[in-house]
């Protein structure tokens, strides 16, 4: 049986690291259904979860969501940086696209959980649904 530095036989390792990615994809669906409910509560619309830890390294879920206009997506970002910020000290990793410059698509980066808003004729022109098929669908509400 192989061991390690500190005696821990490779079966419990493996064991724990599997303890350890399960946990974090738990924990990253928590923030991705709490990250859907601030957005919900700013009235975006059509707001899809997806799961694609499968499909790319990049993050293990997209959450997709309709705005009206860059204001409320600049709401919905305020709204996400204030209540994430008060209750787990969180903030994103980066945004790109809330300054103006976004021309409908805006981003927020969490790590495990990637935000998209984008106006309807964004989200009608990119067809990120498409491009993310095989991803599964965590939740929809329209």
């Amino acid at each position: 049986m192989l061991h390690f530095k500190h005696s821990i036989p490779v079966s419990q390792y493996i064991v724990t690291i599997l303890h350890l990615y399960r946990r974090q994809h738990l924990e990253s669906l928590q923030l991705a259904h709490q990250l859907v409910d601030i957005i919900e509560q700013k009235q975006a619309t059509n707001i899809v979860l997806l799961d694609v830890h499968e499909q790319t390294s990049l993050a293990n879920y997209f959450i997709l969501a309709t705005v009206d206009n860059e204001r409320q997506a600049k709401a919905i970002e305020d709204d996400l940086l204030e209540k994430l910020k008060l209750q787990q000290n969180l903030r994103p990793l980066s945004v790109d696209g809330l300054d103006g410059q976004g021309g409908g698509w805006s981003i927020l980066d969490y790590g495990d959980v990637i935000v998209h808003l984008l106006t309807e004729e964004m989200r009608r022109y990119y067809r990120l649904e498409e491009l993310w098929s095989k991803a599964h669908v965590v939740a929809k509400m329209f």
